[in-house]
Order: C-alpha cells, then structure tokens, then sequence
C-alpha cells in the first residue's frame, strides 16, 4: 500500500505518465489473483491514468471486481482503510463518469443510482464529512450533466 500511495501522489501531483508507469509494475507484481484491496484500490487510481475513456472504464471495473471480493476485516488490516460499503460510492461514481465519457447514458444512470443508494453509508459509518461530502456533491455534478446532456 506504501508504494500504490506513494504512485497516487505522482498521480495528484501532475505526473500522470509517471503514475501510471509505476501502476503497471505493481499490476504485474499483485496480478489478477492477488490481494483484494491492494487491487482495488490500485485499479480505482490506475483508472485515472488512462487516456482512453474504454480502458478507464476496464480498470474501473477492476476496482468494482475487486471491492466484491474484499472483506471489512481485510480492509480494516490497513490503516487507511474504510469499511468496504464506503468503496462502493466512489467507485460506482467513477463507472457512471466513464459511462459518460463513452456516450452510454443508460449505463451510466445505472452506476450513478448505485453510487447515490451505496452513499448513504457514508454518514451512517461516521465517515469523515470531508470524502462523505464529496463524493455525494461529486454525485450531484454527475447527476446535473446527465439531466443536462440527457433528460
């Protein structure tokens, strides 16, 4: 996990390419069977690497694949971690955002009703009003573009 955060500062910093270079070697070294929560969350960032909207959305659905087969017990092992329900707002968030980005907006209704019902948790698990708040006003913006772009 050390690495992959250290491989999302590079990501937040700027340095896309750089990210996603250092993404990819862990990829290899965690593979498609390795552990749950480092794929995640490795998957859910490696996404925002990605040029091409098609291979956002695969990482994407990494991430969702990923999250399915992690327990709350496994990610509270991390210090970092959040209860496994609150991976659920964010990363069907960034599904219904590449939807977009694709022109599907059925699915991407989809995955934003998912990210809006997985958000009530957020609240609920004492989570820090800064991510809860968040992702539920980066729900909100997704939401106005849809309604915009297809009512």
């Amino acid at each position: 996990m050390t690495r992959i955060g250290q491989a999302i500062m590079l990501l937040h910093g700027g340095d896309r390419e750089e990210a996603r270079n250092r993404f990819c070697a862990l990829w290899s070294e965690i593979g498609e069977d390795g552990d749950a929560l480092h794929r995640c969350t490795l998957a859910h960032y490696m996404a925002d690497t990605q040029d091409d909207p098609g291979d956002e959305l695969a990482w994407d659905l990494r991430a969702l694949t990923a999250a399915e087969g992690l327990t709350d017990e496994r990610a509270a092992e991390h210090r970092d971690a959040l209860a496994v329900r609150a991976f659920y707002p964010a990363l069907h968030l960034s599904l219904a955002a590449d939807y977009v980005k694709l022109q599907r907006p059925e699915a991407a209704w989809i995955h934003l009703n998912r990210a809006r019902k997985a958000s009530d948790v957020l609240a609920d698990d004492g989570m820090d009003d800064g991510y809860g708040g968040g992702v539920r006003a980066a729900i909100g913006r997704l939401e106005r573009r849809l309604w915009d772009q297809w009512p």
